[in-house]
C-alpha cells in the first residue's frame, strides 16, 4: 500500500503544470526506472487484464479482437505455424496486426511474440539455418555461438519477432533421446560455456537482470528446466531419477550461468524429477529458481505443459491450473483453448485457491521483461531489418560454424597414409548417399516444419553443390544417390564421398532404442566403399552405430546436422581449413552400452568424449 501511495504522489507532482492533459503516466515514461514503471502499471490493472498477460496463445487462434477483448499478453508460432506467405513482409504484417489488437486495450500493453528459433530462424523460408546445438558443442567456441545468436536475433527482427524459445541448455545424458541434438553436450561444463549464446541473442546487460540491449536483439528463453536431458532410457518427457545434489551439479548448473547472463525467460520441461512433474514442482520453480538463484524474468510453460500434469492429459484441468500457477509458473503456453484457461484461473483466484500475491508476482515478471526489452517504446516491426533474413553475412557465420563443428574420427587405414585432405584436381569424384544432395536432410528437425522433412525445403547449399564448387572445372563429379557396387565400380572414380544419415525428427518422434544407420545408408557404404576409396560423412543428430563399417572407410567425419551451408563441409575436407571439432558426446560401440557418459565407472566407447583428429592424424 505504501508503494502505491508513493506512485500516486509521483503522478500528482508530475501533473502539476498547465498541460495536465498531456501528462504521461509513469509506466509510459521510458525515462522512469523499470521497476517503478512495472509497479505503476500493475496498480492500474484489473484481474482479467493480469490473467490476460499470463496467457500465451497460438497465432492460429489469434486475431485483433481476441487480443483486444482478452488482453492477451503473448502469442507464439509453434513449429511450422506460419502466415500464408513466408516473406518478411507477411511475417511483419501478421505480427503487427496482432500487436494492434494488444495496443487497442485499455492500458495499451504490447504483446510479446515468440517462436522456436533454435538453429537460426528455422520456421522461415530463406532464413540461415545453423548447425544444431550438438554440432556447436563440438566447436568449444563460445565466441562463435555468441555470433550465431546475434545473427539469429537479426533474422528474427527481420520478421518482426522479438522473442525466441532458445537456447536449449539441456545436458543430454542419453542419445536415445529424440531431442539430444538440441543439447550442446553430455558434459555440463561444455553446456555452461555455450550459454554465451544468450549474449548474442540479447546483448550484454547488468549481470542477473533480464535485458535486451537494443532493437537488433531479442529476448531469450533457457529451456527446458530442468533435467529434461536426464530422463530414464532417454525417453522424451520421462522421469529423471537423481539426487538433488546430482540434479544441481549436472542439470541446474547451466541455468545458474543463464541467469547470470541475464536470460529473460525460462521454459519448463515436460519431464518429471523423481516422480514429480516439473510443471507443478514448487521446490524447483519457486524455491530454487526464483528465491535461491534469484531469477527475475518470467517462467513459461511448454506447449500445453500444464495439461500433461495428469497422466491422462487434461483429465483435471482445474487442478492442473491450480498446481502449476501455485508452483510458480508465470505465463502459460495454452495455446488454443484460451477462454477455458482464463475462466479457470479467474475462478481459482476469486475463490481464494490462488492468491492475488501470486498473480501479481507473475505479472510483475512479465511486465519487467517487456519494459526491459523496450517493447513499450517499439512494439511494431522495424522493417529496416528485412535484408538481414538469410543475408550473406549470416550465412558466412553459419559456414564457419559448420566447418568448426565437423569432427574427424578416422583418416586413413594406416597411420602413415592419411586420406584427407581430398584433392580438388581429381579426374573423377563419386558423390553418393541419400544425404548428399538434400537440404532438408542436412538441416534435420525443427526446419520449416516441426519434424523437418527431406527435399528442397529452404534455400541452401547441399554437400553435392559444395563439392562441385570446390573442385577444379576439369574434375568430373558423378552423383549417385544409392548406387550398387557395380555402378560404383564403373565410375572409375579417384575417390568417393558418401553422405548418409538419419531422417529428420523432433522431440518424442526421435526417441530411438537402436541408433543404427538406416538400411539404405548401410547398403551405400558397403556398395561404394568396397569398390572406391571413400570418405563417409554422417549426417545425424547423435552418434550412431558405425563400428562394423569403419574398416570399409578410408576416412570418417561426423557432420551432425549442419544446416544450409554445405560449403562449410567442403572447406575442410578439401583442406582449406583443418578439422578443429572434438566430440561433445561419447561415441558408443553399441546401444546396449547406453547410457554411457564421460566419467562413468564403466567407460568403453568407440570414440571417447572430446576425441577428434586433425588432418595430421594425431588426436588433439
Amino acid at each position: 500500500m505504501a508503494l502505491r501511495k508513493v506512485i500516486a504522489l509521483c503522478i500528482t507532482i508530475a501533473c502539476l503544470h498547465d498541460h495536465v492533459a498531456l501528462c504521461t503516466e509513469i509506466y509510459e515514461d521510458s525515462n522512469q526506472p523499470v521497476e517503478l514503471r512495472v509497479q505503476d502499471l500493475l496498480s492500474r490493472m484489473t484481474l482479467d487484464e493480469k490473467i490476460g498477460q499470463m496467457t500465451q496463445i497460438e497465432r492460429y487462434v489469434a486475431n485483433f479482437d481476441v487480443m483486444k477483448n482478452f488482453s492477451i499478453g503473448s502469442v507464439l508460432s509453434s513449429g511450422g505455424s506460419t502466415p500464408n506467405s513466408s516473406t518478411t513482409e507477411a511475417w511483419q504484417n501478421m505480427v503487427d496486426d496482432l500487436q494492434a489488437g494488444a495496443l487497442a486495450t485499455r492500458l495499451g500493453i504490447p504483446m510479446l511474440y515468440g517462436i522456436d528459433a533454435i538453429h537460426g530462424h528455422n520456421n522461415v523460408y530463406g532464413a540461415t539455418i545453423f548447425p544444431h546445438n550438438i554440432g556447436l558443442g563440438c566447436t568449444r567456441d563460445p565466441d562463435l555461438v555468441r555470433r550465431v545468436g546475434a545473427a539469429t536475433a537479426l533474422e528474427l527482427r527481420a520478421t518482426g519477432i522479438p522473442y525466441t524459445f532458445a537456447p536449449c541448455i539441456a545436458v543430454c545424458r542419453d542419445p536415445r533421446w529424440g531431442r539430444c541434438y538440441e543439447s550442446f553436450s553430455e558434459d555440463t561444463s561444455v553446456v555452461r560455456m555455450m550459454t554465451d549464446v544468450i549474449y548474442g541473442l540479447q546483448g550484454n546487460g547488468t549481470p542477473g537482470i533480464p535485458f535486451v540491449s537494443d532493437r537488433s536483439k531479442v529476448a531469450a528463453c533457457a529451456k527446458h528446466y530442468v533435467g529434461d536431458g536426464g530422463t530414464q532410457r532417454g525417453i522424451n518427457s520421462n522421469d529423471t531419477i537423481l539426487s538433488y545434489e546430482d540434479l544441481f551439479r549436472i542439470h541446474v548448473a547451466p541455468y545458474v550461468d543463464a541467469i547470470a547472463k541475464g536470460v529473460s525467460t525460462i521454459m519448463l520441461s515436460y519431464s518429471s524429477w523423481n516422480g514429480v512433474k516439473m510443471h507443478m514442482n514448487h521446490r524447483l520453480i519457486s524455491t530454487l529458481l526464483k528465491q535461491e538463484l534469484g531469477f527475475k524474468g518470467f517462467v513459461i510453460s511448454d506447449m500445453e505443459g500444464i495439461d500433461f500434469i495428469t497422466d491422462i492429459p487434461d483429465a483435471n484441468y482445474t487442478a492442473s491450473v491450480l498446481e502449476s500457477i501455485n508452483a510458480g509458473l508465470d505465463m502459460i503456453m495454452v495455446p488454443f483453448d484460451y477462454e477455458k484457461f482464463i475462466s479457470t484461473l479467474r475462478t481459482l483466484v476469486n475463490t481464494g485457491y490462488i492468491s492475488m500475491q501470486r498473480i501479481d508476482d507473475a505479472v510483475t515478471r512479465i511486465l519487467r521483461v517487456k519494459f526491459s526489452m523496450g517493447l513499450f517504446e517499439h512494439p511494431l516491426a522495424d522493417r529496416s531489418f528485412s535484408p538481414h533474413l538469410g543475408s550473406q553475412d549470416n550465412r558466412m557465420v553459419a559456414r564457419e560454424a559448420v566447418r568448426k563443428s565437423l569432427v574427424l574420427l578416422k583418416n586413413g587405414k594406416t597411420e602413415s597414409r592419411p586420406f584427407l585432405p581430398l584433392s580438388k584436381n581429381a579426374t573423377r569424384v563419386l558423390v553418393a548417399g541419400t544425404h548428399a544432395d538434400d537440404v532438408g536432410l542436412q538441416c534435420g528437425g525443427w526446419t520449416i516444419s516441426w519434424q523437418g522433412s527431406a527435399g528442397s525445403i529452404t534455400k541452401g547449399t547441399t554437400v553435392l553443390d559444395a563439392v562441385k564448387a570446390a573442385v577444379f572445372t576439369t574434375t568430373q563429379v558423378i552423383h549417385e544417390a544409392s548406387p550398387t557396387a557395380e555402378v560404383a565400380a564403373k565410375t572409375k572414380a579417384d575417390f568417393a564421398i558418401v553422405v548418409v544419415g538419419e531422417q529428420p525428427y523432433a522431440e518424442g518422434a526421435g526417441d530411438n532404442t537402436n541408433l543404427t544407420i538406416p538400411d539404405e545408408g548401410i547398403s551405400t557404404i558397403k556398395n561404394v566403399c568396397s569398390e572406391v576409396k571413400c570418405l563417409v560423412i554422417l549426417i545425424s543428430g547423435r552418434p550412431l552405430v558405425v563400428e562394423p563399417y569403419l574398416p570399409l572407410m578410408e576416412a570418417f567425419v561426423a557432420a551432425w546436422l549442419p544446416g544450409t551451408e554445405g560449403n562449410g563441409v567442403t572447406d575442410v575436407i578439401f583442406g582449406d581449413y583443418d578439422f578443429v571439432g572434438s566430440l561433445s558426446r561419447t561415441w558408443f560401440k553399441s546401444a546396449d552400452q547406453l547410457p554411457m557418459n564421460f566419467g562413468d565407472p564403466i567407460y568403453d566407447p568407440l570414440f571417447r568424449f572430446a576425441f577428434g583428429l586433425g588432418m595430421g592424424k594425431l588426436p588433439r
